[in-house]
C-alpha cells in the first residue's frame, strides 16, 4: 500500500501544530474563512508556520475568496497549498496557476455523480468531503466511501474521519486523508489523545 498522506486541518495554536508533526502530519491546514470556528488570520497562521519544520506543506483553505486575498496570504504565511473550499469554478481554479503553490478542490460529495464532476477541475489535487448545504467542511459527518472509484487525480478523503475508522479510510486508496472535527475537544482545539490515537492506528499502513 502507497505512504498515505496525512492532512491535520482546522490548526489554530502552536501546540497542536507542533504535536501533529511529533505524531506524523505531513501537512497542516489552517483555515482563513471568517465564518469558520476555525478562522485564523494570516497574521495569526505566519507566527504558527513560522515555527514549524520546513518539510510540513502548509495548507490555506479559502471558501470564495478573490485572487487579491490568496495572493495576500500566500506572501504573508508562506503556505505551499491552496485549498478552495467554497463554489469555486474551474476557471476560477485556472486562475491560481500563476501563484506560488499547489491547489486542491474540495467536493462536496452526495453520490457518484458529484466525484465524476471532480474531473472538470485542472487541480494538482481533489479533497472529496461529505455535503452540508449550510456548511463548508468540518461537519464531522462523512459520506458513502463505497462510491469511491479509480481516478488519475491526486484524492483527499475528508469528512468524518476519526481514529475509529481512519485504516478504512487509508485503504480505500486515496492520496491522503484529511481529519478536522474527528480528533478535537472543540472546535479549533485538537484532543492530543485522540490524534495520538489516530496515528497509533494508521502506522502500520503508511508503507
Amino acid at each position: 500500500m502507497p505512504d498515505v498522506k496525512v492532512k491535520i486541518c482546522g490548526i489554530t495554536d502552536y501546540e497542536d501544530a507542533s504535536a501533529a508533526v511529533e505524531m506524523g502530519a505531513d501537512m497542516l491546514g489552517f483555515n482563513f474563512y471568517p465564518e469558520s470556528p476555525r478562522y485564523v488570520t494570516p497574521q495569526q497562521a505566519a507566527g504558527i508556520i513560522d515555527r514549524l519544520p520546513a518539510f510540513v506543506d502548509v495548507v490555506g483553505v479559502f471558501v470564495n475568496a478573490p485572487v487579491s486575498d490568496i495572493q495576500e496570504t500566500i506572501n504573508t504565511c508562506q503556505i505551499n497549498w491552496i485549498q478552495l473550499h467554497g463554489d469555486e469554478k474551474p476557471e476560477f481554479c485556472r486562475s491560481l496557476f500563476t501563484l506560488d503553490a499547489r491547489t486542491i478542490k474540495a467536493i462536496r460529495v452526495k453520490t457518484r455523480q458529484d466525484i465524476k464532476e471532480a474531473e472538470d477541475f485542472s487541480t494538482d489535487a481533489i479533497l472529496l468531503d461529505a455535503f452540508e448545504p449550510a456548511q463548508y467542511g468540518g461537519t464531522g459527518r462523512s459520506f458513502d466511501w463505497n462510491i469511491l472509484a479509480d481516478m488519475n487525480e491526486n484524492i483527499f478523503l475528508a469528512g468524518g474521519i476519526n481514529p475509529q475508522n481512519a485504516e478504512r479510510a487509508v485503504k480505500t486508496g486515496v492520496y491522503g486523508i484529511d481529519i478536522c472535527s474527528g480528533i478535537e475537544s472543540q472546535p479549533g482545539k485538537k484532543d492530543h489523545n485522540k490524534m495520538k490515537q489516530l496515528f497509533d492506528n494508521i502506522r502500520y499502513l503508511r508503507g
